[in-house]
């Protein structure tokens, strides 16, 4: 069932995830449009909303730190020099209209909005496929334009001063267990090795789910992914990972990541087999 503000997405019938268009958030928590929950065929939940660690982490979606010195993630802004700082600075991302809604997906029209007015429109596409009796894909693609009369940059705290942290982009705040996941690509097994590296795929690997993350177009695979397993279970592409990345006036950004969602778990050869399945044209 659909309303003005929530979307199910379907796969064969069943309810594998929620998307709130018009969360009622506090300013700080840089209020958009998300995911959550996401589930697995078998009904088991591989999100988190608002946890007590990080508030701010909202389901599935896009949040990016530094927008033109604008806070799109929300919390605490790195400061070069001063470390995470609470500022004034949160922007949202406001629901304008879908173009197209099935019980498979949307194709969404979303203002980023500031103190200063619109910085960003985006049109966001989202697509949920079944692959197995076992495991379906979410496909997300986010396009990003300038709609300022000047020239704009994306950044991420890596960016401003503090290594590692080049968050900021597509954003999947996972299942917390008492366990922390695994987390493996096709060539590297743990947050150390996987963390800041590009691949063309990632598996995060829970008790009973595996989640695999794959960038969709070539320029989306050569963004290194942010991941975390110890801290909390999270997984992002990095919009932003060395330097700041230049929006000019009416340009746009696109990235597309398909996630597949699989009960059990996954080992590297399934991974593999289901993020060609797919990503396949």
């Amino acid at each position: 069932m659909t309303s003005n503000d929530t979307t199910v997405l379907r796969v064969a019938g069943r309810p594998v995830g929620r998307y709130v268009t018009r969360p009622e958030l506090p300013a700080r928590l840089s209020p958009r449009p998300y995911l959550h929950p996401v589930t697995t065929l078998a009904g088991t939940a591989v999100t988190e909303l608002a946890p007590a660690d990080h508030a701010h982490h909202l389901g599935v979606g896009v949040a990016v730190p530094d927008v033109e010195g604008f806070n799109f993630w929300g919390g605490r802004t790195y400061v070069r020099d001063q470390g995470p700082t609470e500022l004034d600075n949160h922007g949202a991302q406001r629901h304008i209209a879908f173009q197209l809604r099935d019980p498979d997906g949307f194709v969404e029209e979303l203002r980023w909005v500031s103190a200063g007015g619109e910085l960003l429109r985006e049109r966001r596409t989202v697509a949920a496929t079944e692959l197995t009796g076992r495991a379906w894909a979410l496909d997300l693609t986010f396009s990003l334009t300038n709609v300022t009369g000047n020239p704009l940059s994306i950044g991420s705290p890596a960016t401003n001063g503090r290594p590692g942290a080049a968050y900021g982009g597509f954003f999947w705040r996972a299942r917390k267990e008492p366990c922390a996941p695994e987390v493996f690509t096709a060539a590297a097994d743990g947050e150390e090795k996987v963390h800041g590296h590009p691949a063309d795929w990632l598996a995060l690997r829970g008790a009973t789910w595996t989640l695999v993350f794959a960038g969709a177009t070539e320029r989306t695979r050569r963004d290194p992914w942010f991941v975390r397993t110890e801290e909390y279970p999270g997984v992002g592409s990095s919009l932003a990972y060395d330097e700041r990345v230049p929006v000019p006036p009416g340009e746009t950004v696109v990235r597309r990541v398909v996630t597949v969602v699989a009960d059990g778990r996954l080992d590297r050869d399934a991974a593999a087999s289901l993020v060609r399945k797919a990503v396949s044209p």
